[in-house]
Formats: C-alpha cells, structure tokens, sequence
C-alpha cells in the first residue's frame, strides 16, 4: 500500500506543478472515465522509480492510465494493454504494470523516445474501448 501511495502522490504532484509536462488527461469511454498522464521517466523520485522498476533517462517516458466508472467514480480494473508508434512508424509494444491500492488501481508502462518526437499512443481498456492520444517529449538538458 506504501508503494501505491509514493506513485499515486508523485503523480499527482507531478500533474500539479509540472509545466513541461502534460498534466493528467481523461476521455470518456463507453462507461469509463480514462485518466491518462504521459511524462518524462526523471520527473518522478528516484526513491518512487526504484520501486516499481522504472528506469529513470532522459529518453524514456512513463504511461500513467486509470479507469473509472463515470457514474459512480469507482476504480476498475478491466485490464490494459497497448502501443506506442513513433514518427518512423517503429512500435514499441507497452508492457502495462497493475499497481493496486485499497482505494485506487494504477497501470503503469515505460517507454522509449528520442528529441522532438510527437508519439502515437493506442491503449485497449477492456475488451471494448479503445484510448487513442498523441504526445511530443522533448529530451531533458
């Protein structure tokens, strides 16, 4: 639960204060509210990404992604998977971390960027809906 908490609040905190960074984003898809954060892997602790195996570089970014019920605003867990395309059209396969905490369910993947670079996401939630969004990273001086 420890472990939850320390990336559930450098996330937060990383929305909040971050201007290089995209703050969290939602869609609403089908009965699901997707909250989604795409960011630079050395914005968070490295106490935090030591703990979940996240390599913190320059080039490598974190996918952050909740899904809740719209109506009620219950975590669900339905499962996540995805990709992540660059401006060459290489794919990275996402490989998703479930993080689970009493009040909260967190899936969490790492990927790979170089300078400049607008990426292509596609993440399946679920079996039925499907999160599409394009991000540019920038490396870090």
């Amino acid at each position: 639960m420890l472990k939850s908490t320390l990336f559930a609040i450098s996330v937060a905190l990383l929305a909040c204060f971050s201007g290089s960074a995209n703050a969290e984003q939602k869609q609403t898809l089908g009965d699901w509210e997707v909250h989604y954060s795409a960011f630079t892997s050395t914005f968070l602790a490295p106490k935090v990404a030591t703990t979940y195996n996240i390599t913190r570089s320059a080039s490598k970014g974190v996918l952050n992604i909740a899904v809740l019920d719209k109506n009620t605003q219950a975590p669900q867990a339905p499962g996540v998977t995805g990709q992540v395309v660059n401006p060459l059209g290489q794919v990275q396969t996402l490989d998703f971390q479930k993080i689970t905490e009493s009040e909260a369910v967190y899936y969490i993947a790492q990927f790979d960027y170089t300078n400049a670079e607008t990426l292509r996401f596609t993440i399946n939630i679920g079996d039925e809906q499907t999160l599409k969004f394009n991000q540019e990273f920038w490396l870090n001086d």
